[in-house]
């Protein structure tokens, strides 16, 4: 056992320091959540369209069968709260003998910006009562979450990724539920896997390192009135807490949790397919990217695999137009665009007749007055799965969904991103890596250098937690 650690109180559990990083779609179920709490830490079970089982036990796949976005994201909603009302059941049973005796817990996350994440969560909390001991909710700003958790009489553990944040959160609504607050998570912005909260000031080539923000927070904390006992949870770049120990028992930073979001990928009990397993297993340095072609808005980490570097292909192939011929726009586009008007520059209108000869013949036109160009079949797609869209986001860049009355941003739909859901049920129901939105922290290059994943070797989750509190 790593000096400095020991089971904390921590949502009215006694529980290892030790949390596991919620991902969303399917990433993260009852059986990766069920032996996390088993081992006496936080299990954290993903509520984001989450899989439900028939009788059988075989997954559900998630059709929708309604002609219109409304109807398919009614479905949606169904799908969401069923499936993680099931995957807190299964993962309650199975740690049910250590959760009864106060060791150990179960925690759901949410993404605060996903269609319906209201609905969901009371519809959720509302059929688990007694079984889901916290919310972990970030991807904007969940005000609504205290409100919501105290209700319910659960803890609730904001996401967020400055003190900055904190600070609105708990002045504006926070405050008034005190008691139900777990713990705060502090998501690195530059290290994290998946989602990022990135500022409009935060330079994201620039990494800041995490201490004095974490230092920070700590110090807003304090002037709220929140307690040292009140945990701090470090998400973001964790993985062996050797590499910590000027965090552990530090009075500046008073009490502090790990979340590991990457490890627990690599596990026996983890749902993700064996070639998702085998990729991180020879992930190089660099292989992570921060990136911003998200529909959400937000920047995320994922893997530099064929999929993500398509994405960056479609958007350098990019040039403004104008509906006018004006100032350097005086050369009518005559490639991609039909019989459309589009003035653009000489230097555009030669690099995009190259690229009508490399196959990329088909013009879709951006919320920026610019185009991108596009092979047939990839247009075809992209008109596809922006009419199949199900506003499974409060707001999409690529479909211009909205979840308001009148279910739409006002913006037109932005071929340069993709359709999110999509991608992230097909890589986790055994979908080709390379070929899907590969999210990850941007430590898990480590995988093939660890000496702990010699040979390929594999954990159960308990084996994981065991080798993590060494410290290694």
């Amino acid at each position: 056992m790593l000096k400095g650690i020991s089971k904390i109180a921590m949502g009215g559990r006694e529980v290892w320091p030790l949390v596991e990083g919620g991902k969303g779609v399917a990433a993260t179920n009852h059986l990766s959540s069920g032996a996390w709490a088993m081992a006496g830490g936080v299990g954290t079970i993903s509520a984001v369209n989450a899989d439900s089982y028939d009788p059988t036990g075989r997954i559900i796949p998630q059709v929708y069968h309604a002609l219109t976005r409304r109807e398919r994201h009614e479905e949606l909603l169904e799908y969401a709260i069923e499936g993680a009302v099931q995957q807190v059941s299964r993962a309650y049973e199975m740690a049910e003998a250590q959760l009864s005796r106060g060791i150990g817990a179960i925690n759901i996350n949410v993404l605060w910006e996903m269609g319906g994440a209201q609905r969901v969560l009371h519809g959720v909390l509302e059929r688990t009562k007694g079984m889901v001991n916290g919310v972990t909710c970030g991807a904007g700003m969940p005000y609504k979450l205290s409100e919501i958790a105290a209700h319910y009489g659960v803890h609730y553990y904001p996401i967020i990724s400055s003190a900055r944040a904190f600070r609105a959160l708990w002045k504006r609504a926070y405050s008034k539920s005190a008691e139900w607050l777990g713990a705060v998570v502090y998501e690195d912005p530059w290290l994290a896997g998946g989602h990022n909260g990135l500022s409009n000031a935060e330079d994201p080539r620039a990494p800041q390192d995490p201490y004095p923000r974490v230092a920070e927070l700590r110090a807003t904390m304090r002037e709220g009135g929140i307690a040292d006992s009140v945990p701090i949870i470090m998400a973001g770049g964790v993985w062996r807490l050797d590499e910590w120990t000027n965090w552990l028992d530090n009075p500046e930073l008073g009490t502090i949790v790990f979340q590991f979001g990457t490890r627990p990928l690599l596990t026996q009990e983890s749902p993700i397919p064996e070639s998702w397993k085998a990729r991180l297993m020879t992930l190089e340095a660099g292989d992570i990217s921060l990136h911003k072609f998200s529909p959400t808005g937000f920047y995320s980490s994922a893997v530099r695999n064929p999929f993500l570097i398509g994405l960056e292909g479609r958007s350098e192939r990019q040039i403004a137009f104008s509906t006018t011929a004006t100032g350097d726009h005086q050369f009518l586009l005559d490639v991609g665009v039909g019989r459309k008007n589009y003035y653009v520059t000489r230097d555009d209108l030669l690099r995009a007749r190259a690229w009508h000869g490399a196959g990329f013949t088909e013009a879709l036109k951006t919320p920026d007055n610019t185009l991108v160009f596009v092979g047939p079949a990839e247009k075809t797609e992209i008109r596809k799965d922006q009419a199949d869209c199900m506003g499974c986001l409060s707001q999409c860049a690529f479909s211009s969904w909205a979840d308001t009355d009148t279910n739409t941003t006002g913006r037109l739909a932005d071929p340069r991103s993709f359709c999110i859901q999509k991608t992230l049920q097909d890589i986790v129901h055994g979908g080709d890596p390379d070929q899907n939105l590969m999210f990850g922290g941007h430590s898990a290059y480590r995988f093939a250098s660890d000496p702990f994943y010699s040979n390929g070797f594999v954990p159960t989750v308990k084996q994981l937690v065991d080798r993590i509190l060494t410290g290694a």
